[in-house]
C-alpha cells in the first residue's frame, strides 16, 4: 500500500467505500450479536432503503423494520421478519455458505448468500435474481415443452450422433420395438439396438432386401431417404433417415400398417367397386363433359333390353338414347321431349330427377347428379313396385324416422280431425314437451348418443300415455302429446306430472348416466283454440313459462300469455346492448362469520338499470342471458368488475362471484379468472367462486379438470343453493368444495317447517364432517340466525344484516357494521 494511504485513514475509508459501492450485489456484514458493521449502496437499493435508514451498530430487529417500512415485505410485520433473519442465520454453520431467494412484495426475487464466519459473524451477498429466475423458469418451461412434444409425437424418434451412439429417443420409438430400458440409454451403440430388433423378428418388408445393407446407405447417405421393415407382430413401420451436418443422423419410425392396409383395401374396392355397380338395384351411367359415356352397369342395359355389351364407353348420349328407343323403351312423353330434357339439366348443370312412365307401363326414376368436371352422373331404377307401395310412403311422410313417432304433419292433422269431437262436448289437450339440458349428451356423447337418448324419451312417452293419445316428436329435443278426453284439465295435468316424472329418471346412454329433464306446456280446446295452429302455439308459450320458472315442470297456457313473451324479446334485445352501454352494475350482499361477528366478505350481485326503464329483475333477465348464452360475456364482466372493486377493500374481506354453467363450456374460463385477479392485483385467496350443481351436468371429467386448475390458482370454490339440485352427496364426494351454501328456501321455511329445520340442520352437520364451511342464505330473522348459530353454521347471509350495497357504500357499511361490533 501507498504511504499516503497508509497515513490517511479517510482516504482508506473512502476508497473502500468506493469499492464496496462498485459491487453489483448488495453486500451486508453481521456481528454475532446481530449488529450490523459494513453494508454498500447496492444493499440500501436494494430494499429501497435511505442512507439515515441504517447505522453503524444497528440490529437485525431496526433493520428489518426498516425494510417492511420500505414496503418489501407487506404481507409481514417488522417483528415477523426479524424473527424469520434471525432464525435463518443463527441456524448456519461455521464457514458454510447458505443461498435462499427472497420474494418482495413487488415481485422481485432477492437471492440471499450468507456465509458464517466464526467469531465475527456473517458476511451476505444480497443480488436481484428476478430476471434471471424468469430466464430459468422459461428455459425449464422450453424444456418441458420439448420434452412433451418429442414424448406425444405420432411417430418413434431416434437421434445418434457421428459415433453412432444413441443420444436421444422417446417412448414411443421404444415401444414400437419392444425396447428394454437400457438400450435406450444415451451412448447405446447403434448396432446394439439393431441387432435386437433383428433378432426379436424386424425384417425388412420387400422379400430379398438386405436390412443391414440398406441402413447402412441410408446411415452413410446425406440425402433424407426412408426404408420399411416388417415386425413379428406383424406391424409395417416406414423408417425416414437424415444425417445431421454435424455427424450422426435423425430417424423417425412411422406405423403405416393401417396405410398398407388402405392400400391394399383400395385394390380391393376396385374389384369390389366394378362387381358393386354391376349388382347395385339402380342402373347407372357416368358421363364425361363432352355428354360421353365414361361408365355403366349391367343393369343400366338389361332395364332397356339391352345387351350389356351393346353399351361402351366412348358413346354419346344422343347414341345411347337412340339405342334405347330402338329397343321400345318410349317415354310416354315422347322420345324428343325426353332427350331435351337430358341436356336441359346437363347444360344447367342441375342437381335433379324425373320420373319417367314408358309406353310399356313400367315407370323408372332417373336421378341426375352433376360432378365438378361438367360431367354427370344418373342413376335409373325401376320404381313400378314402389308406386304401389304408396300407403307405407304416406306412413313415412307422417312418422318420425328415427323415433318411429308421429312427425308435426301427422299431429296438426289429427288435431284438426278431432275437432268434431270437441264440438260434441270433449275436449282436447296438446302437450308440448322440451328436454332440459338435452345439448349436454350431444356436446359430451355426439349426436349418435343424443339420437340414442331420444328413443329412449320415446319409449318413456309412450309408456305415459294411453294408445289413443297421439305422441309425436315435432323435432330435435321437442316432442308432443295429442290427448282427447271430457276430463280436461284434470287429465292433461296428470299426464304432464307423469311425463315430468318418467324424464327425470337417469338414463343409461354408452355406459354413461345422464339426468335431463322435461318442461311442458298444456293448451286446451276449445277454451284456448280450436284450430292447430292456435293450440300449437298457446302450449308454446305455456311451454316457455315452465323454462322460465325453473324448467322440469309444466303450466297451463293462460291468457296475457303472448304479452309475457313480448316481454321476454324485449328484455332479450335489451340485454343485448346492456354491457356496451354501462348499464349493467354491481351490488354486494355481505357474508357474516357467525362466530366471530365479523364481516367475512361480499357476494358480487349483477344489477341491470336499463336508462330511463324500471330497473330489470335479475329474475327476469338472467335466465334469457343463460339460454341466449349473453351470460357468457356479462360473467366475464362480472369477474373483473368485482375483482376490481374488491381491490379496493382491506386484505382480509373476500369477494364472491357465482359462475355459470354456460361460463363451464369455454375453455378459457381459467385464463379469464387468472387475468381478472392478475388486473385487479387482487390476491386469488381472496376470490370466492360459487356454482351450482347443474354446472357438473356439463361433462363431468372436464368440468372437475377445470375445478382444480381453479383450485391450483389459489381461488376458493362453493358450492351455491345446495339441496336443490341433482345428487349433491356425489358432487361433494368427486371434488373438495371449501364451503356449502344452503339454500335460502331452506332458511326460510326452517322456521314453520320440521322438514326444513331438518335440512339445515344436516347440511351443517355435512359440511362439518367434510370439513367445509356453510353458510345460510336468507338470514332474515333473528331467529334463523339463532337456529343456524346453534347448529354450528359458519356464516351468514340475508336482509336482517343489510340489503344488497352498491359498491360505493360498501366502506362505510364495514365500519358502521364493525362499530357496532365493537359497541357489544
Amino acid at each position: 500500500m501507498d504511504d499516503h494511504l497508509q497515513g490517511a485513514p479517510a482516504a482508506k475509508s473512502a476508497l473502500l467505500d468506493a469499492a464496496l459501492d462498485g459491487i453489483s450485489s448488495g453486500l451486508s456484514i453481521w456481528t454475532s450479536d446481530f449488529s450490523l458493521v459494513l453494508w454498500n449502496r447496492p444493499f440500501l437499493s436494494i430494499y429501497n432503503l435511505k442512507a439515515d435508514d441504517v447505522a453503524e451498530g444497528a440490529g437485525l430487529e431496526a433493520i428489518a423494520a426498516r425494510i417492511v417500512a420500505a414496503g418489501n415485505h407487506k404481507d409481514r410485520s417488522g417483528s415477523e421478519l426479524y424473527r424469520l433473519y434471525r432464525d435463518g442465520l443463527a441456524a448456519d454453520a461455521d464457514h458454510a455458505t447458505v443461498s435462499i431467494d427472497e420474494k418482495l412484495s413487488d415481485h422481485r426475487i432477492i437471492n440471499v448468500k450468507r456465509t458464517r464466519l466464526p467469531g465475527i459473524g456473517w458476511a451476505i451477498l444480497h443480488e436481484d435474481v428476478t430476471e434471471a429466475r424468469k430466464r430459468e423458469r422459461a428455459e425449464d418451461a422450453h424444456a418441458i415443452r420439448l420434452e412433451a412434444a418429442v414424448s406425444n409425437m405420432a411417430e418413434g424418434l431416434c437421434m445418434f450422433d457421428g459415433e453412432r451412439r444413441l443420444v436421444i429417443s422417446n417412448r414411443h420409438y421404444a415401444e414400437i420395438y419392444g425396447l428394454p430400458p437400457e438400450l435406450v440409454l444415451p451412448g447405446t451403440p447403434h448396432a446394439d439396438i439393431v441387432a435386437y430388433r433383428l433378432a426379436h423378428g424386424m425384417e425388412p418388408f420387400e422379400p430379398g432386401n438386405d436390412f443391414q445393407k440398406r441402413h447402412e446407405v441410408l446411415i452413410n447417405g446425406m440425402k433424407p431417404a426412408s426404408e420399411i421393415v416388417q415386425l413379428k407382430n406383424g406391424r409395417i413401420i416406414r423408417i425416414a433417415h437424415q444425417s445431421l451436418p454435424i455427424g450422426g443422423w435423425v430417424a423417425t419410425h412411422l406405423d403405416i400398417t393401417e396405410q398398407k392396409l388402405r392400400e391394399k383395401q383400395l385394390v380391393e374396392q376396385n374389384i369390389h367397386f366394378d362387381a358393386a355397380i354391376d349388382n347395385m338395384p339402380q342402373g347407372l351411367c357416368m358421363f364425361d363433359q363432352d355428354k360421353r359415356l365414361i361408365v355403366s352397369n349391367r343393369l343400366y342395359a338389361t332395364m332397356y333390353r339391352l345387351a350389356p355389351e351393346a353399351i361402351v364407353p366412348g358413346m354419346s348420349l344422343e347414341e345411347i338414347v337412340a339405342l334405347r328407343l330402338a329397343h321400345g323403351n318410349e317415354p310416354k312423353s315422347g322420345s324428343d321431349g325426353y332427350l331435351q330434357r337430358r341436356i336441359d339439366l346437363v347444360e344447367n348443370n342441375r342437381d335433379d330427377g324425373d320420373v319417367v312412365e314408358l309406353n310399356d307401363g313400367r315407370v323408372i326414376a332417373i336421378m341426375h347428379h352433376p360432378m365438378q368436371d361438367g360431367g354427370w352422373v344418373s342413376t335409373h331404377q325401376d320404381i313400378t313396385e314402389q308406386r304401389r307401395n304408396q300407403e307405407r310412403i304416406q306412413y313415412l311422410a307422417h312418422h318420425d324416422t328415427l323415433t318411429g313417432l308421429a312427425n308435426r304433419t301427422l299431429l296438426q292433422e289429427q288435431i284438426d280431425e278431432l275437432q268434431a269431437r270437441v264440438g260434441r262436448g270433449e275436449q282436447l289437450a296438446v302437450l308440448a314437451i322440451d328436454l332440459d339440458h338435452f345439448q349436454n349428451v350431444n356436446d359430451t356423447l355426439g349426436h349418435g348418443a343424443g339420437d340414442a337418448l331420444l328413443k329412449q324419451v320415446a319409449a318413456r312417452l309412450l309408456r305415459c300415455c294411453r294408445e289413443t293419445d297421439v305422441v309425436a316428436r315435432l323435432g330435435g329435443d321437442e316432442f308432443a302429446v295429442l290427448q282427447v278426453t271430457i276430463d280436461q284439465p284434470l287429465a292433461g295435468a296428470t299426464l304432464a306430472r307423469r311425463i315430468v316424472a318418467a324424464i327425470a329418471e337417469p338414463f343409461e346412454i354408452q355406459e354413461h348416466q345422464f339426468v335431463i329433464g322435461a318442461s311442458v306446456g298444456i293448451a286446451v280446446a276449445p277454451f284456448d283454440g280450436k284450430d292447430a295452429a292456435t293450440l300449437m302455439k298457446c302450449a308454446d308459450l305455456a311451454l316457455h313459462r315452465s323454462k322460465a320458472e325453473g324448467r322440469n315442470t309444466f303450466h297451463f297456457y293462460e291468457h296475457g300469455m303472448d304479452a309475457a313473451q313480448q316481454r321476454r324479446r324485449i328484455i332479450e334485445a335489451g340485454l343485448r346492448h346492456a354491457l356496451a352501454r354501462n348499464e349493467l352494475t354491481l351490488a354486494f350482499h355481505p357474508l357474516i362469520n357467525i362466530a366471530e361477528h365479523r364481516v367475512r366478505g361480499f357476494e358480487a350481485l349483477l344489477r341491470w338499470n336499463p336508462p330511463g326503464q324500471p330497473t330489470v329483475s335479475p329474475v327476469d333477465f338472467i335466465p334469457i342471458a343463460e339460454e341466449t348464452g349473453l351470460i357468457v360475456p356479462i360473467g366475464e364482466w362480472v369477474l373483473r368488475e368485482a375483482c376490481a372493486v374488491a381491490a379496493t377493500w382491506p386484505d382480509d374481506i373476500e369477494v364472491s362471484v357465482n359462475l355459470s354453467p354456460a361460463q363451464f363450456k369455454n375453455r378459457g374460463l381459467v385464463e379469464q379468472v387468472e387475468s381478472a385477479l392478475a388486473d385487479a392485483k387482487l390476491s386469488p385467496r381472496r376470490l370466492d367462486l360459487e356454482i351450482t350443481e347443474s354446472v357438473l351436468l356439463i361433462d363431468s371429467k372436464l368440468t372437475l379438470a377445470t375445478l382444480h386448475k381453479l383450485r391450483d390458482l389459489g381461488a376458493k370454490l362453493s358450492m351455491d343453493d345446495f339441496g336443490t339440485g341433482y345428487s349433491s352427496l356425489s358432487y361433494l364426494r368427486s371434488f373438495p368444495f371449501d364451503k356449502i351454501k344452503i339454500d335460502r328456501s331452506f332458511v326460510r321455511d326452517s322456521s314453520n317447517s320440521g322438514d326444513a329445520k331438518a335440512i339445515v340442520k344436516a347440511v351443517i352437520g355435512l359440511g362439518q364432517s367434510l370439513g367445509m364451511a356453510t353458510t345460510a342464505e336468507g338470514v332474515e330473522t333473528e331467529a334463523q340466525l339463532d337456529l343456524i348459530r346453534q347448529h354450528g353454521c359458519t356464516e351468514a347471509q340475508g336482509f336482517l344484516f343489510t340489503k344488497p350495497l352498491p359498491a360505493a357504500d360498501v366502506g362505510a357499511w364495514m365500519a358502521k357494521f364493525q362499530a357496532g361490533r365493537a359497541a357489544q
